[in-house]
C-alpha cells in the first residue's frame, strides 16, 4: 500500500489505513475507487452505538465484555471473544451482536498491526482532537493543525 491518504468529509476525517465514522456505504466506496485501502472503523464509535441499545443495569457488564473483544492479543481470540459475547447476551441484545457481526471485517483490521499501535488505530480520538473545535480540550488549535499528523501519516504508512 502506499502513502497514508487523508480525506476529509464534511466535519470528519476518514483515512484509508486506519480510522471511519459509521458512514453507511463508506467503506464499499472508498474501494470502488481505490481498491487496496482498508477501512478500519472506530471501535470506540462501535461500542458508543452498542450501549445505546444495552439496559443501564447491564451496560458496565456488556462494556466489560466487550473489551475482551477489543482488546485480545489476536483475532482468532477476538473472535472466540465475540462468539462468547453472542452467546451470553444474543438473546437480550441481538441487535447489538449482529452489528458488531456485520462490520466484523472493518472492526477487526488493527490486529495486524503491532499491540503497541492498535489503540490509534482503532478509536478516531486523536483525529477528533484535530477536527473538532467545539471541544473543550483541544490537542491542536489551529486549522493547519493537521499538518502535525502528517509524521503520524507517515508512520502508518511505513508498518505495511
Amino acid at each position: 500500500m502506499g502513502a497514508l491518504e487523508i480525506l476529509c468529509q464534511s466535519d470528519r476525517i476518514q483515512y484509508s489505513k486506519g480510522l471511519r465514522y459509521g458512514l453507511k456505504g463508506f467503506p464499499e466506496a472508498i474501494k470502488s475507487v481505490f481498491p487496496k485501502t482498508e477501512v478500519q472503523l472506530c471501535v470506540v464509535h462501535q461500542i458508543r452505538n452498542s450501549l445505546k441499545y444495552v439496559a443501564s443495569k447491564n451496560q458496565k457488564e456488556f462494556a466489560n465484555d466487550l473489551k475482551l473483544i477489543y482488546k485480545a492479543d489476536t483475532k482468532e481470540m477476538a473472535e472466540l471473544e465475540l462468539d462468547n459475547l453472542e452467546t451470553k447476551w444474543s438473546k437480550k441484545y441481538g441487535i447489538v451482536i449482529k452489528s458488531w457481526r456485520n462490520n466484523w471485517e472493518n472492526l477487526s483490521l488493527y490486529f495486524q498491526y503491532p499491540k503497541d499501535i492498535r489503540k490509534v488505530i482503532y478509536t478516531t480520538n486523536i483525529i477528533e482532537s484535530v477536527y473538532h473545535p467545539k471541544k473543550s480540550r483541544q490537542f491542536f488549535l489551529k486549522s493547519n493543525s493537521l499538518y502535525f499528523m502528517l509524521p503520524y501519516a507517515t508512520f502508518l504508512s511505513n508498518l505495511s
